[in-house]
């Protein structure tokens, strides 16, 4: 079976604007688990007992984690991972084997955590200690944000060596990229994916900045990339697969040049690539 890649920012803000209108305002009246080892932080007794009760104001993202704002200044940080999945559901609605986790809302509904790989992580904690959900403290800065300008994003580049893809999909280095947005971000820049980042000329960050931008943003519009088992608040898929221009086109004609679209490893991870466009 082919596992979808994890959710990236484009499908996390999917998620998080499909949520919106749904949970914001409502209560958690109680918490089911069924699989603890899902709740990372505080332990499932204590995660219960300081949720139920409390108020969602808002529901928001940092990179690909859903924060879910919480009345008393408390957050619950939820991070997908592979095949993880938040919907919402009328609660006598039947309820897939791998729902893990359902909060109850005041309004009959259930905002359900469904993973069928069990990755995915909740944490709950207070707003002034994020250093308690796992690598969410130390993510980078936001690649869509209106602070992050062009000559931001440069000085970003200053003493790094590493592989361009790699550093792309750093979550320290910038938050929300993983390996699908990356490769389509370095084909349409022209760059290789096992490029040094030393050897880039401004040029060349200065395209990959706004390719960056310009691929998130789209992505965000056709409700994000599903091959298998992402699916936004509504449990529906995302059409940003039929814009990919690179990622799993391995084989195919290039569509800019005709050449053959190749794939090979980059940091561990699976990356296509044309040979004749990136240089």
């Amino acid at each position: 079976m082919r596992w979808n890649a994890v959710p990236e920012l484009p499908e996390v803000e999917t998620v998080v604007k499909g949520l919106r209108p749904l949970i914001k305002d409502r209560y958690i009246t109680d918490i089911t688990i069924s699989e603890e080892k899902i709740i990372a932080h505080p332990a499932a007794d204590e995660f219960k007992k300081e949720a139920v009760g409390m108020k969602i104001e808002d529901i928001t993202r940092r990179g690909k984690y859903i924060i879910i704002e919480l009345e008393n200044d408390k957050e619950m940080i939820i991070h997908l991972r592979m095949t993880g999945k938040l919907l919402v559901k009328q609660c006598e609605k039947f309820r897939d084997k791998h729902t893990h986790v359902v909060f109850h809302l005041d309004n009959g509904q259930e905002l359900r955590f469904n993973n069928i790989r069990k990755f995915g992580r909740i944490y709950l904690i207070d707003k002034d200690q994020p250093q308690k959900a796992g690598g969410y403290a130390e993510l980078g800065p936001e690649p869509l944000s209106n602070d992050m300008s062009l000559d931001d994003f440069k000085e970003m580049f200053k003493n790094r060596r590493g592989v361009i893809k790699s550093l792309l999909m750093n979550q320290k280095f910038i938050a929300g990229i993983g390996n699908i947005y990356a490769d389509e971000i370095l084909f349409r820049s022209g760059i290789d994916p096992e490029r040094k980042a030393d050897t880039l000329s401004e040029m060349e960050i200065g395209k990959i900045y706004s390719n960056m931008r310009e691929i998130l943003k789209k992505g965000i519009i056709y409700g994000g990339t599903t091959f298998s088992d992402y699916v936004n608040a509504f449990g529906e898929k995302g059409s940003f697969q039929e814009e990919l221009q690179i990622y799993q086109k391995e084989g195919e004609k290039c569509c800019r040049c005709g050449s053959t679209v190749k794939k090979k490893r980059v940091g561990g991870r699976g990356s296509y690539y044309c040979p004749s466009c990136q240089k």
